[in-house]
């Protein structure tokens, strides 16, 4: 062991020792008690790397022998400890990485790694479930409510739910001791064109110059494909000998299957193709990202309601004339419009109903008429409906 130099301080001394990195000598504190009966000898710091001098080696060395003072290998044991149990701890950033391993991958998990960022991890990301509180919570809520849609808010704390009920169902953690409360949402918006708006829409769409946007909004208003679906929309996708169209990664999963009628037909047969794969390709053939400009052109040429959404709203005025027309049921209105569940397309419902029931008035009326007839003519007012 090195040579001990002595300092003016009583119980504190110093070796000499190579430099951290190797750059000359330096001194290294030692101070020396007794407690218990035992003399202690412990290291306290070097000159550079820690700062230190007699005077704090002394100031060290009093505090150690009042008990205010944990040594150096205690201090490091300690903060050991916290790092492990740091590692131990189920945050919430935590869950949610381990949450996420769990997800199928696509365009679901994409958008909730979104909400997550954006919204959860500020907040949450170094929490334990059980030290979040309800105020918490309400604050968030209250918070993305002044400058976010209630829908949007409602999938934020949908995540946030499914995340601490993972790390709960797997016994990772605890749960929160309260529900967590979403906003109320009504989002069952159908949108409709009248006889006349849906006419003026149409002649504004074989005159208009834009061929990709008119047949795009063809495409939404003959099939009620979503506007994401069109994006990615392949030739390779368009059966035009069996009829079908292959919907990939639609917003309800798995890639789906809907007929190609005569109508659609009509405009793909038509639709300008170049070397892209993509029907409805974005500059230099890629995929688009948006069209509301031109779309938004069209609305406005054809005198559309402002509040009307060009594309989304031909899907739901798709949804709405088969609905109102009495000849579809609700099943086949759900497969036709690719939803996951029925609860969506219970919607259009009652369209459905009103059909039904103007045909039963109808019938009816058909059976008075009979009847008046039949008193009319002087006959036995009793009909054979045999």
């Amino acid at each position: 062991m090195s040579k001990r130099f002595s300092t003016s301080y009583p119980g504190v001394f110093y070796r000499m020792a190579e430099r951290i990195g190797g750059k000359g000598m330096e001194r290294v504190y030692y101070i020396v008690f007794k407690k218990d009966g035992k003399i202690i000898e412990e290291k306290v710091g070097r000159h550079f790397a820690d700062d230190m001098s007699p005077a704090k080696a002394a100031h060290i060395r009093g505090e150690r022998i009042e008990g205010k003072r944990q040594s150096r290998k205690k201090i490091r044991e300690m903060i050991e400890e916290q790092r492990n149990a740091a590692k131990a701890r189920y945050t919430i950033g935590r869950l949610w990485s381990e949450y996420k391993m769990n997800r199928t991958g696509g365009k679901a998990l994409e958008t909730d790694e979104y909400r997550y960022n954006l919204y959860i991890k500020p907040e949450f990301e170094s929490v334990e479930p059980k030290d979040i509180v309800k105020l918490d919570i309400d604050r968030l809520r209250i918070r993305l409510l002044k400058t976010r849609s209630p829908q949007t808010v409602k999938h934020v704390l949908n995540l946030l739910t499914w995340i601490i009920n993972y790390g709960k169902k797997n016994n990772l953690c605890a749960g929160v001791n309260f529900h967590i409360s979403k906003p109320a949402v009504n989002n069952l918006k159908t949108e409709d064109l009248t006889s006349e708006e849906l006419s003026r829409l149409l002649e504004t769409l074989n005159k208009n110059a834009d061929v990709h946007a008119a047949n795009m909004m063809k495409m939404a208003l003959f099939t009620g494909m979503r506007r994401g679906e069109l994006f990615k929309l392949k030739w390779d996708d368009i059966d035009f000998e069996r009829g079908f169209i292959t919907i990939r990664d639609p917003k309800g999963g798995s890639d789906q299957k809907i007929p190609l009628n005569d109508a659609a037909r009509e405009v793909l047969s038509k639709h300008p193709r170049d070397k892209s794969s993509l029907v409805f390709p974005g500059r230099f053939g890629g995929q688009l990202t948006d069209i509301k400009k031109a779309v938004n052109k069209i609305k406005e040429d054809a005198a559309l309601p402002k509040n009307f959404r060009p594309l989304h709203g031909l899907r739901h005025v798709y949804a709405s004339m088969l609905a109102s027309s009495g000849q579809v049921d609700m099943y086949t209105l759900q497969k036709l419009l690719t939803h996951k569940s029925p609860l969506m397309t219970q919607r259009y419902a009652h369209l459905r109903d009103d059909a039904l029931k103007r045909a039963s008035d109808l019938a009816g009326s058909i059976i008075q008429s009979a009847a008046s007839a039949k008193k009319e003519d002087g006959k036995d007012n009793v009909i054979n409906l045999e």
